[in-house]
């Protein structure tokens, strides 16, 4: 290597510059991979050959630095197309929801204005607060409503499940109408299954308006005062002239009515009514019969056993109607194989 290096005329002080001048090339070609293609020519050349060839190099790479756009280097004055596309989308729609709000609030403005005799829309705090104090009245002077949850024990996890909701459901539907009751969790243990089971399924359950105790209601009020409603009973609620008033116009305040909170999917007879009986207490049925009929399916199935919270449903409809026909439509479900007599003929 050294005898063909002084074979072609390079004398050691021009070999040391070619040396030093392949150091600092080697340097450069860490830094731009475009000098290591062009390495095994430099080699080869003299010294005007170098120094032609580093200008045309440096040349080169003066031009490709200055074709290169430079990237801004804060990173909020630059980001990509698909960020910026997405920030773009986004400012369509909080523009188009503040379109929206203000031709909704324009629209109540002129509604003011063409109907002044017409109650403003109340906020969701104000109603709250008016349930509130409606159930809190009812409390006192309402009509009263028991659930009798001292048979859950023989109940099963989907049964007590089934149990939770139609509790739930009752209660909503108990802060709707304008006249609630008053409603009264009687045996309910608070370590039991179901209430566990409650708190788990519906949501606020701990601070719902209501009584919560351990008590029967057979202990808990006098006899002579309930009135349990089941469908074995022997008697309708139109003849008990003791369940509502004689005009019809509003339930006995001094009664106090009671559902059996019992889920039982292997339709086990008369357990609400034979303990009703237990205890010498007044029973009375729902006029399912008086004012509907079996409607004919292929399952062959009818049934007047309804869930507490489609009981609650007739007797709150009846207090704000007073029509039976409306009120057990309301209830009972076309499930059942009832239907009005009127929609038959």
């Amino acid at each position: 290597m050294c005898t063909a290096s002084f074979a072609r005329g390079v004398g050691p002080r021009q070999r040391s510059k070619h040396m030093d001048w392949k150091l600092e090339g080697s340097v450069q070609t860490t830094e731009s991979p475009e000098l290591q293609g062009q390495e095994g020519i430099l080699e080869d050349l003299g010294e005007d050959g170098l120094s032609e060839s580093f200008q045309l190099l440096q040349i080169d790479v003066e031009c490709d630095c200055q074709d290169r756009e430079p990237l801004p280097t804060s990173s909020t004055t630059w980001c990509s197309k698909n960020v910026q596309r997405k920030q773009r989308h986004w400012e369509k729609i909080v523009a188009a929801k503040k379109s929206k709000r203000k031709q909704e609030k324009e629209r109540r403005k002129a509604n003011r204005a063409e109907n002044p005799g017409i109650c403003p829309q109340h906020s969701k705090r104000f109603l709250r607060s008016l349930t509130k104090e409606k159930l809190l009245e009812a409390k006192h002077s309402g009509p009263r409503l028991c659930i009798d949850l001292s048979m859950t024990h023989h109940m099963s996890k989907k049964e007590l499940s089934r149990l939770a909701g139609q509790i739930r459901r009752l209660y909503g539907s108990n802060k709707k109408v304008d006249r609630p009751f008053w409603i009264c969790l009687t045996g309910f243990m608070t370590d039991s299954p179901l209430y566990e089971e409650c708190l788990r399924m519906n949501d606020g359950f701990s601070s719902y308006l209501l009584d919560i105790t351990e008590e029967d209601c057979f202990s808990l009020f006098p006899l002579e005062t309930l009135v349990y409603l089941t469908p074995d009973s022997e008697h309708d609620l139109i003849s008990v002239a003791f369940i509502f008033s004689l005009a019809l116009q509003d339930v006995d305040l001094n009664k106090v009515y009671v559902l059996g909170g019992l889920v039982d999917e292997s339709i086990q007879k008369k357990v609400t009514f034979q303990k009703a009986k237990e205890y010498s207490v007044k029973t009375a049925r729902l006029p399912i019969q008086e004012y509907m009929v079996k409607l004919q399916n292929g399952k062959n199935y009818h049934s007047e056993i309804l869930a507490i919270n489609q009981v609650f449903d007739i007797l709150s409809t009846y207090l704000e109607t007073h029509n039976w026909p409306e009120a057990l439509k309301k209830g009972v479900s076309s499930g059942k194989g009832y239907v009005l007599r009127n929609s038959v003929e």
